[in-house]
């Protein structure tokens, strides 16, 4: 206990020497009020742009940031009572063809010719917004959290237009006041402006980011000087409805086909220019993006992040609570196989230094599964303090509603009469964020004290250009439950040290490379040491943005439970047994500029039980730009253990085609055959946005058995969202 108070009491220290002033705010855009009407057709024609100050003169971040970009960009903004409006100037420095994908929304920002922007409307370099577009003009947009975190799931209604010329393709658009949030009564914003021209592999900002950062780091933003404060976004309220219809057929009970008609709908009203409140009735997300399955070698449970719209805006105040592995609360928990009845959600900026967030979901009653109707509600406070660091505080309550005491499966409980997380943690982020870290507790609260359990996890980071080290801690009680959180371990310590050194050579060819290494500890609430795992690795990154990683790793493993480790469903090793081994590997990226791409992993040695474990995992790309991209990705293990297991192997293979016939009309097909789980995924979703976050959506979903062949399960679903301004 000792150890964890002067961990965070050096955390506070470390917090009150760190503070500074804003380090870019020399650098500064003023923007005026539009001299004339601005039509969003990607030329610069307007009186309004020929009147505006323009931010030019790009710093280079990447391959050096020791000097202007080659790349010559120019940017221009201004408003009128409604919107926003941002125009982009992309020379062309080396002549050529530009380089996409696809024109696939929100895409990868490292394999694109792109131009994006990032406001901090609040101007607490912390949270903000990004918009912006590639070479083809295909859209991106995210919500930004926790200085450079970026939310690509987040959808909000703006428009865009990118046109090309000979020397330039330029950037035009136009952003509602209604779709963003900021602070009221504010005249300077944090901006910066991002370009990557992968012609001359070179990203560059405005505002000098270094280049240990992403160029969306808002520690490093200039500043958007108003003329006059942002206009009053006025009475915000947008109304959202839907309606679906669909079928299914389980070819395995032989239910025969069910059918689907719904309606519902979400609205978004603005409480302040701030603060929003979310509403959403019998909401349904069929059109979401399927999941890419992995192979699970592993002991515990798989994270897939969050994808569902109404669960995005202001979510670090709620999923960003913990680490990766110890969060209390984790909205895939909600809706989880029943369906969702309403629900609310209040969140935003109260004032300067003060953020909230309170959700309610309610479920519905499941009678073949006798679970009752449920209610999960969460609240989160959270203070700005320093520079850019925060408190935050939450609370999280599932509780079961006509609760039955009585329905047990297998003599346990089919479900708790109610479970309840509350915690505090500060957030240390310096203000040239070369040190991070955050230290944390929980405790959870069940009935009859069956469940009660606390939590303690603290680290701190510090990354310059060469040096990069980290230090980790944390506890999880045996006792400690989060029904509605993600924590796949219980009843451990561990600590993690890991540290690495970037060499940046006077080559031609190689960026940089440099050795990794890292060490992971875990002991039982009794002290027995259960798990180890050290790797070394050694980095190297071309100028090309192609990367090779050589690595090799000891193991060892005492276990808590028994284990399968072919994750069959076999015969698992007893509780007790005790397993190491050492295994390296490779990892290879080719370069983005190619229309056909590459990328491979490798790895071999030992595996539990003394045994052998061989994997090549396999990503090809091959792209018709912009219209056509065609990815395939492969997974291969075999493992060879004793009787009874033998030799095990199995492969995991996803082709995918993405056609984007514009930027308003995609289709998209995944297949997906894991021989792990013996299942084909048959997934393809159309997409036409005939008005902005307006949609129509036919999604396909089948479900085969590999051996002998036939079909699961089937499904067909129809949707129609409008998004409608009051």
């Amino acid at each position: 206990m000792r150890f964890r108070i002067c961990f965070t009491f050096l955390f506070l220290l470390a917090s009150h020497y760190l503070l500074a002033q804003k380090i870019n705010d020399s650098y500064r855009l003023n923007i005026k009020r539009a001299s004339s009407e601005i039509i969003i057709d990607g030329v610069l024609d307007e009186k309004a742009w020929m009147e505006a100050d323009v931010a030019t003169d790009f710093f280079m971040i990447t391959p050096m940031d020791t000097s202007f970009s080659q790349v010559k960009t120019e940017v221009r903004m201004a408003y009128d009572e409604e919107n926003l409006y941002v125009l982009a100037v992309n020379h062309h420095a080396v002549e050529g063809d530009y380089i996409v994908q696809s024109l696939r929304r929100d895409f990868s920002f490292g394999q694109n010719d792109n131009f994006i922007f990032f406001m901090d409307p609040f101007d607490d370099q912390t949270n903000g917004f990004s918009f912006g577009a590639n070479a083809a003009g295909a859209q991106w947009d995210g919500i930004m959290s926790n200085g450079n975190q970026m939310d690509l799931s987040w959808d909000n209604k703006w428009t865009s237009k990118v046109t090309n010329y000979e020397d330039k393709w330029i950037f035009e658009a136009s952003i509602p006041f209604k779709s963003i949030r900021y602070k009221k009564g504010i005249d300077e914003w944090g901006i910066n402006f991002s370009r990557l021209d992968l012609k001359t592999t070179e990203k560059s900002g405005w505002a000098p980011v270094p280049r240990q950062f992403p160029s969306s780091t808002l520690a490093y933003t200039g500043i958007l000087a108003w003329d006059n404060p942002p206009p009053n976004a006025g009475t915000n309220v947008s109304i959202i409805p839907y309606v679906l219809g669909g079928a299914t057929t389980d070819f395995e009970s032989e239910t025969g086909t069910q059918y689907k008609r719904e309606i519902g709908l979400d609205a978004k009203i603005g409480l302040t220019s701030s603060l929003n409140l979310d509403l959403t009735v019998n909401p349904d997300f069929s059109q979401v993006e399927v999941d890419r399955q992995v192979t699970n070698l592993d002991r515990f449970e798989l994270f897939f992040p969050e994808r569902r719209q109404f669960f995005l805006e202001n979510g670090d105040l709620f999923a960003n609570f913990g680490y990766e592995t110890i969060r209390p609360f984790f909205s895939r928990r909600i809706g989880l196989n029943v369906p969702i009845q309403f629900g609310a959600r209040v969140s935003g900026k109260i004032n300067k230094d003060w953020r909230i967030g309170a959700m309610t979901m309610q479920t519905a009653d499941v009678e073949e599964d006798a679970l009752p109707s449920q209610n999960f509600t969460v609240m989160s406070l959270q203070r700005q303090v320093g520079a850019r660091s925060n408190i935050g505080a939450i609370f999280v309550n599932k509780q079961s509603l006509r609760y039955n005491p009585d329905a047990v499966d297998e003599g346990m409980p089919v479900y708790s009469e109610f479970n309840r997380n509350a915690g505090l943690e500060y957030n240390l982020a310096s203000s040239n964020n070369l040190w991070t870290g955050k230290a944390m507790v929980l405790q959870s609260f069940a009935p009859d004290n069956t469940g009660n359990g606390f939590v303690h996890a603290a680290n701190l980071k510090y990354a310059s250009g060469n040096l990069t080290w980290e230090w980790r801690h944390e506890y999880v009680s045996e006792s400690y439950t989060a029904e509605v959180g993600f924590v796949p371990r219980r009843g451990y310590y561990k600590i993690n040290p890991s540290g690495s050194y970037l060499f940046f050579p006077k080559s031609e060819k190689i960026l940089s490379h440099g050795p990794t290494v890292s060490s992971t500890f875990f002991w039982n609430t009794e002290g027995v040491k259960t798990d180890n795992a050290t790797i070394l690795a050694y980095n190297i990154r071309w100028r090309s943005q192609s990367r090779f990683m050589l690595w090799t790793a000891y193991d060892f493993v005492k276990l808590q439970r028994p284990f399968d480790p072919t994750n069959l469903g076999g015969e698992t090793l007893p509780i007790g047994s005790e397993h190491e081994w050492f295994a390296w590997g490779t990892e290879y990226t080719s370069k983005p500029q190619s229309v056909f791409t590459y990328a491979f992993s490798t790895r071999m040695g030992g595996y539990f039980a003394g045994g052998k474990r061989y994997n090549v995992t396999a990503d090809l790309g091959y792209r018709f730009q912009p219209y056509v991209a065609i990815a395939m990705a492969a997974n291969y293990n075999q493992i060879e253990l004793p009787e009874p297991w033998n030799t095990t192997s199995f492969w995991l293979v996803g082709p995918r085609i993405d056609v984007t016939m514009t930027n308003t009309l995609f289709l998209t097909t995944f297949i997906q055959y894991n021989e792990q789980i013996d299942n084909i995924n048959l997934n393809a979703r159309f997409q036409w946005r005939f008005k902005p976050a307006s949609d129509l959506f036919l999604v396909y979903t089948d479900n085969y058995l590999p051996e002998p062949f036939g079909v699961k399960n089937r499904s067909l679903v129809l949707k129609f969202t409008y998004w409608w301004n009051v």
